[in-house]
């Protein structure tokens, strides 16, 4: 590698807005995230898939499947 071209690299702390904190690799010292896989309501389970059934009701009675 040459020297003197590459961004410093540092222990990062992320900071989630739901308050959970955690350490990651970055060329920045702090980062601040509006959504993390504590409140992901994907990770969480809580996930509404309810939309998706709606649709799949609609097409299957539109087309007579």
């Amino acid at each position: 590698m040459k020297e003197g071209i590459h961004p410093e690299y540092y222990q990062a702390k992320v900071v989630c807005n739901c308050g959970n904190e955690f350490v990651t690799g970055s060329t920045k010292k702090e980062i601040h995230v509006e959504i993390c896989s504590k409140c992901h309501p994907f990770y969480t389970g809580q996930q509404k898939s309810s939309t998706a059934r709606g649709r799949i009701e609609k097409f299957n009675k539109k087309y007579g499947m």
